[in-house]
């Protein structure tokens, strides 16, 4: 993909200008505004809209002005908005091409209310997303208990006290570190991903060895009840030490690292699964 092609996508065959900022895309809200609108004048539609809906309100902006280049190849300051603001702007859009847009947000809200009554729903809408991103039933039954046994880690981390994000990463760093010798970036970095997350592209024994690092920590969470943030981070090094130990001793039996750098970018994992199945039987075979 160009540079050209990151800065644009393409939607109903008009394109939509974007920027990477602070971690996530921002949209042009003028380029939204006028695929949602076909007004000859998106920017004074979007001027107009802006007033009615939140200056007049007095609301605080959902979006921030970034330099984005314009038809004559220069550069100027954009109203944009993340993917959460640009939603709620599209609600704002009296026009019927913004209809399907707002009804599949009502159903989406729906549904995330449904989820939150009954949490096996939510279960079975992810293994659903996941089947038709071509994944196994083995390996989404896997990620799926991983999550799982994240939510409780993190839960044990809640009720001592530790409820930043900022916190939470730091934590999950050194499990990681410890269990598989990298951060979760560096992990990244190994496997060619970008902002692809990173067990998405596991394989079933790293997410295996994932998981018992986390629930090993959450474990001696509970017997040990660390309240210092440094006594977090040890307990948190010695969960990943333990799925360390066990990945170690498995390495040595096969003689194969479980530490992988395949990625499902390019082949769905239920392909290389079935890949590798057939390499077996052939090297069994000969």
């Amino acid at each position: 993909m160009s540079e050209k092609e990151k800065k644009l996508i393409v939607f109903e065959n008009r394109k939509i200008r974007r920027i990477w900022h602070n971690g996530e895309w921002f949209y042009s809200i003028v380029d939204v505004v006028g695929v949602l609108t076909d007004s000859p004048t998106p920017r004074q539609y979007w001027g107009k809209t802006k007033e009615r809906e939140f200056e007049q309100l007095q609301l605080s902006p959902i979006w921030v002005q970034l330099k984005l280049e314009s038809s004559d190849g220069k550069k100027y300051l954009t109203d944009c908005a993340n993917k959460q603001s640009i939603f709620r702007i599209i609600q704002s859009i009296p026009s019927k091409k913004a209809e399907p847009f707002k009804l599949w947000l009502a159903k989406v809200g729906s549904e995330r209310i449904d989820e939150i009554e009954n949490p096996e729903l939510a279960q079975e809408r992810m293994k659903e997303i996941y089947e038709k991103k071509g994944y196994s039933k083995s390996w989404i039954d896997k990620r799926l208990r991983g999550i799982a046994v994240r939510q409780d880690l993190t839960d044990e981390w809640e009720k001592r006290g530790v409820e930043e994000q900022s916190d939470f990463a730091i934590l999950t760093a050194e499990i990681s570190k410890a269990s598989f010798g990298m951060t979760p970036n560096e992990y990244k970095k190994f496997k060619r991903l970008g902002k692809e997350n990173l067990r998405d592209h596991m394989t079933d024994l790293e997410l295996i060895f994932g998981m018992l690092g986390e629930a090993s920590t959450a474990e001696i969470e509970r017997t040990q009840n660390p309240e210092e943030f440094d006594e977090h981070v040890r307990v948190s090094r010695k969960g990943g030490e333990i799925a360390k130990n066990a990945r170690e001793e498995l390495e040595q039996e096969t003689g194969e690292d479980v530490v992988s750098e395949e990625n499902y970018l390019d082949e769905e994992e239920r392909k290389v699964r079935e890949k590798k199945k057939r390499k077996i039987q052939l090297n069994y075979i000969s």
